[in-house]
């Protein structure tokens, strides 16, 4: 596409006609928004296009509520219709992304920009590298699932957040660049990547978890949605370029997307396995108490590597932390003290202690490789006589073809499995639950004996716990660090921490457990 100068920036010919469109624009801009009911006057409201619902159709209230202009796709609409100026574009998420890094200075071209993807193992793999440039005396910020490290301030992302939205990334990038920070390490979806929340976010370092089954529903299938994480690499050959920073890579030689990520042209790429052989690998892997301990092999020698987080899957995240280390040009003492300062991470892999004879953990897996690895780490706590409890769900409105399989993989390798409640929406959960039970029973499950079937979730995680004896595992699934439940429309205040708490006070005084608050507990 054909590219040209304006104003400074190098611009293809929509993002210039954009661009132009908003400075003829009369009175100052206050910002630009998606959401109807966040236009105040002075906005530029942008109407997108969505699965169940048309910004287009919210176009009358946010010119009631003041916008000063609307961007959408459609054609613009009769001028006796409307009273405010209208620019048609091709792509208004694009648009979105544009305009909001545009009004907030391009934060991004003002910090160092580590960009994480993957199914599983990005919060993780985001807090470890977090503490390892702070441990290098660097200061840095942090958008992830569970919350945005801005500096000093820390903000929410949300209920069952992903990527935030383009004008809250770029207002967050914004806020990082006003408190000095001069690193910010960007957890990315593959959904933030195909909707262009991150189109205007100029990243240095790209890295990659793993690419498993997930999120088919919405991109269709693998290759869909493999595509759609690669963006964040191809993002790296057009993103503006900082002095003494190459474009760099982090790549798994373990998972399935390496072929394809590898042949991405960037200025460097570095490698990590299990195994090897790679660029950084791990060997002499060890479960000691509290945690992980294993020798990382790079090719300036080999480094003893100590860290609180458990099982092989976090290895694979400590590599790839290490490798967006390495990549900064940070020592590996930094990436030893790094991993040793991160105590955990909420809602993966965390103990809840009650004193109870068993181990009980509350992990965000939600994804059937996910759930595979939780208990493949439950697995080493319990060798050689202790058995591994699985309590999890599958989530209503997304991808269904997950519901047999996280089954059947807990079939396969956990002892005993109960099915629960996971954010059903306004799907049957008696439907999603049948689902899941007849995977079960495909992999030679039986219910009653290897797997039940217990709709509300704290009731399912008293009866796994009332099934635990000395030395057993416990593995409540799929919410991790989440603050509610969706059933319906409606979102119930929910955290499967505090639920297993309950649970556990409930199981030591001989009590049934409690009223959970959700729609399924009059059942």
């Amino acid at each position: 596409m054909r590219r040209h100068r304006w104003n400074g920036l190098v611009l293809d010919l929509v993002t210039q006609r954009l661009f132009q469109f908003v400075a003829s624009l009369p009175g100052p801009i206050r910002d630009v928004t998606a959401d109807s009911r966040r236009v105040n006057p002075g906005s530029i409201f942008i109407a997108v296009p969505g699965g169940t619902l048309d910004g287009h159709s919210f176009i009358p209230q946010a010119t009631q509520n003041g916008a000063i202009a609307i961007i959408g796709e459609r054609p613009s609409p009769d001028p006796a219709s409307s009273s405010v100026p209208y620019l048609a574009v091709p792509d208004a998420r694009r648009a979105l992304a544009a305009l909001s890094a545009h009004l907030h200075d391009y934060p991004s071209r003002q910090m160092i920009m580590i960009g994480i993807t993957g199914t599983d193992g990005k919060t993780t793999t985001a807090n470890l590298l977090h503490h390892i440039l702070t441990a290098a005396g660097l200061r840095s910020g942090l958008i992830s699932t569970i919350n945005a490290v801005l500096g000093q301030h820390v903000a929410d992302t949300g209920l069952h957040v992903t990527t935030p939205d383009a004008p809250a990334m770029q207002a967050f990038l914004a806020e990082m660049v006003s408190a000095g920070l001069t690193h910010c390490i960007l957890e990315v979806t593959a959904h933030g990547l195909a909707q262009h929340r991150v189109a205007e976010c100029d990243f240095d370092v790209a890295v990659i978890t793993n690419i498993t089954h997930e999120h088919l529903d919405y991109h269709g299938d693998y290759r869909a949605y493999r595509a759609a994480k690669a963006m964040l690499f191809e993002n790296l050959s057009t993103a503006a370029r900082k002095p003494g920073q190459p474009k760099t890579a982090i790549l798994n030689v373990d998972d399935t997307s390496f072929e394809y990520l590898r042949a991405i042209p960037v200025d460097r790429q570095y490698c990590y396995s299990l195994s090897g052989p790679a660029d950084l690998t791990a060997r002499n892997l060890r479960s000691v108490p509290g945690g992980t301990a294993f020798d990382l092999v790079t090719d300036d020698g080999v480094f003893p590597i100590r860290t609180h987080l458990v099982g092989t899957h976090n290895v694979c995240n400590v590599l790839a932390a290490a490798g967006a280390a390495l990549a900064l040009g940070l020592p590996v003492d930094a990436i030893q003290r790094g991993c040793a300062n991160l105590p955990g991470v909420p809602g993966r892999m965390e103990r809840i202690d009650a004193g109870q004879p068993f181990t009980l953990i509350v992990d965000f897996a939600h994804t059937p490789n996910a759930l595979q690895s939780a208990i493949e780490a439950g697995r080493e706590m319990v060798r050689p006589h202790g058995r591994v409890i699985t309590v999890f769900g599958s989530a209503g409105l997304r991808d269904a073809a997950k519901r047999r399989l996280m089954a059947t993989a807990s079939v396969r390798h956990a002892d005993l499995t109960v099915l629960t409640a996971e954010d059903p929406r306004t799907e049957s959960l008696d439907a999603i639950l049948a689902a899941m039970a007849a995977g079960c029973r495909s992999e030679g499950g039986i219910e009653g004996e290897t797997f039940f079937c217990v709709p509300d979730r704290l009731r399912a995680i008293h009866f796994a716990l009332t099934q635990a004896r000395l030395g057993d595992v416990v593995l409540v699934c799929g919410k991790g660090h989440e603050q509610s439940m969706c059933f319906g429309e409606t979102e119930f205040p929910w955290d499967d921490r505090q639920a297993a708490r309950r649970a556990l006070l409930a199981l030591a005084a001989h009590q049934p457990p409690p009223d959970s608050g959700l729609p399924t507990s009059d059942e």
